[in-house]
C-alpha cells in the first residue's frame, strides 16, 4: 500500500512538473511575442541609417543622431517634437489634475451620499458611457469655434476634463467596499464631508487613485482623432499622437521613419515613469487612515 502511494504521488507529481514545464514555455512564448515589437522600434530608433528598410533588424551602425534630430530639426512648419512633446505633457499634467479630482469626487458622492434623482443620473451617466467620444467632436467644433478657441491648447484641457465625472462608476465600485462606519463615526465626532473625503476616503483608496491618474494622465497622452481635428493646421499645438502620425504620413515617412521610431521610445518614457513611480501605492491597507 505504502509503494502504491508513493508511486501515485511520484506520477502527480511528474505530471504537475510537466504542465508547469509547458505553462512555462507557453508563457515565455507569449511575453516574447509581447516584446518583440518593442524591440524592433527600439533598434531602429538606434540605427544610423535612414529609411524604411525592414529587411534587417539590429543595425549595422548604431547612432543617436535620431534622437538629437528629433528634438533639434523642424518637422514640419518649423515645429519640432520638442514642442509636441512639451505640449502633451502640459496638457497631461493638468487634465491628470482635473479630471482625477473630478472622478474622485463624484464618485464618492455617488456611494456616499443620497439625494433625489441619483439614480436617475448614474444611469444617463451609465447610457451616456456607451457612446464614443468622437461622436460629439462636431458639436464640440462648432462651441470651441463659437468661442474662438480652435487651434488652442486650452480648448484640449477643458474638452479633456469636461466629461471625465462621467467615469465614476470604477471608483464608485471600489468606494462602495469601504464600510461607512467610518463615515459615521466620523460625522459623529463633527467631521464634514470634505474631511472624511480627504483623512479617511482617500488614504483607503491609494489603488484606485493610482488607477485614475493613470488612465487621466494616458487620455490627452495618446489620443489622435480629437487633436487632429480641433487643431487643424495649426502644427505648433500638436500633440505627440499627432506629430508622430505627420512623421509616417506619405511625404515624411521614407526620410523620418527611424525618427518616427525614435519618438515612439521617448513618448513611452513618460507614461513608464508615471507607472513605476505610483507602483508602490497599489498595495492596499488602512495603515493610511486619518481619523478626523
Amino acid at each position: 500500500m505504502s509503494e502504491n502511494n508513493t508511486t501515485k504521488f511520484r506520477s502527480r507529481r511528474k505530471a504537475q512538473n510537466t504542465a508547469d514545464i509547458v505553462t512555462y514555455i507557453l508563457l515565455s512564448i507569449l511575453g516574447f511575442m509581447w516584446v518583440f515589437p518593442f524591440i524592433i522600434i527600439i533598434l531602429i530608433s538606434f540605427r544610423e541609417e535612414q529609411g524604411m528598410d525592414l529587411s534587417y533588424i539590429i543595425p549595422r551602425t548604431f547612432s543617436v543622431q535620431n534622437y538629437i534630430d528629433l528634438f533639434t530639426k523642424p518637422i514640419v512648419s518649423n515645429t519640432t517634437f520638442g514642442v509636441w512633446f512639451k505640449n502633451t505633457l502640459l496638457i497631461s499634467i493638468v487634465v491628470t489634475i482635473i479630471s482625477t479630482f473630478f472622478v474622485l469626487s463624484v464618485s464618492f458622492t455617488m456611494s456616499r451620499i443620497r439625494f433625489k434623482m441619483r439614480r436617475t443620473f448614474m444611469n444617463i451617466a451609465l447610457i451616456l458611457g456607451m457612446f464614443p467620444g468622437f461622436m460629439s467632436m462636431s458639436a464640440i467644433y462648432i462651441i470651441l469655434d463659437a468661442f474662438g478657441m480652435l487651434g488652442k491648447l486650452t480648448s484640449l484641457m477643458i474638452c479633456y476634463s469636461a466629461s471625465a465625472g462621467l467615469g465614476f462608476y470604477v471608483a464608485k465600485g471600489f468606494f462602495d467596499t469601504i464600510p461607512k462606519a467610518m463615515d459615521e463615526a466620523a460625522w459623529i465626532d463633527g467631521a464634514t464631508k470634505w474631511t472624511v473625503f480627504t483623512k479617511i476616503t482617500m488614504p483607503l483608496s491609494k489603488p484606485i487613485i493610482v488607477y485614475t491618474v493613470l488612465t487621466s494622465f494616458m487620455g490627452p497622452w495618446m489620443d489622435y482623432i480629437f487633436v487632429a481635428y480641433v487643431m487643424g493646421t495649426h502644427s505648433d499645438k500638436y500633440t505627440v499622437a499627432r506629430g508622430l502620425y505627420m512623421m509616417i504620413d506619405r511625404e515624411h515617412a521614407q526620410k523620418m521613419y527611424t525618427q518616427f521610431c525614435a519618438g515612439a521610445v521617448v513618448v513611452s518614457i513618460p507614461l513608464a515613469a508615471v507607472f513605476l513611480s505610483m507602483q508602490k501605492c497599489y498595495t492596499e491597507g488602512l495603515s493610511g487612515s486619518v481619523k478626523g
